[in-house]
């Protein structure tokens, strides 16, 4: 299970980088909403990493200085590669969300919903990078993996 875990991020990791490479060789194209969910797609497998880790984590929607968002990619991966090898998936961790209620899920679960939240937010950055008139990036896992 680890294995595909490390796979799955691996995946994540590239395509946020080919997500942030497109938008900043397209930056006067784009609109906010766009900036906003490329952070936002970031900011959340920094969370949930932090949840974990029972780290600091950023705000849900916080915008960081674009020339950062790669740099803040390979801090996520390296970040949920560390866990993955180094945890009980099975391990419960007891967090609270943004709006502060308490929850509790495993490691796997916390996980995996970080892979799956980035692939539904690629699709959404992918509409927007359409809508503007930018080719939108090929990111299915099974080409991915061609």
């Amino acid at each position: 299970m680890k294995e595909k875990l490390v796979d799955l991020f691996e995946y994540t990791f590239h395509f946020n980088k080919e997500m942030i490479k497109v938008i900043a060789e397209n930056i006067s194209k784009v609109d906010e909403k766009t900036i906003s969910l490329i952070n936002h797609t970031l900011n959340a497998q920094q969370i949930w990493n932090s949840r974990i880790l029972n780290e600091a984590t950023f705000e849900v929607w916080q915008i960081n200085p674009f020339e950062n968002l790669n740099e803040i990619n390979l801090q996520n991966f390296n970040g949920s590669i560390e866990i993955v090898k180094n945890s009980d998936l099975d391990q419960i961790i007891e967090y609270k969300n943004s709006r502060g209620t308490s929850f509790e899920n495993s490691i796997f679960e916390m996980l995996f919903h970080a892979i799956n939240h980035s692939t539904y937010h690629r699709g959404q950055l992918n509409s927007l990078l359409k809508q503007s008139g930018i080719e939108p990036v090929l990111t299915d896992y099974i080409f991915y993996k061609r």
